[in-house]
């Protein structure tokens, strides 16, 4: 089974671990309107390179701690300074 791979943006980065929220839009089943959803995600960050602002791709790894299920792979961009 192939892992998953999502991309969202650092909201909040300590030593060795970031929070991610990645933004999707799905339809709703009944009345088929776009509605936004944000998922926070806690991702292992060994290097410490991510900053708030960021935008990172994670990918599923095995339970690192209590929250912890994802890594950092790379920064696909900085965020504004």
């Amino acid at each position: 089974m192939a892992r998953k791979e999502l991309i969202g943006e650092v909201v909040s980065a300590y030593s060795n671990t970031a929070i991610i929220v990645v933004k999707t839009l799905r339809s709703h089943p009944l009345y088929l309107k776009q509605v936004k959803k944000a998922m926070k995600y806690y991702a292992d960050d060994e290097e410490i390179k991510a900053q708030v602002g960021d935008i990172v791709r994670i990918i599923e790894t095995k339970p690192l701690s209590k929250l912890k299920r994802w890594r950092i792979v790379e920064i696909v961009s900085g965020g504004e300074k």
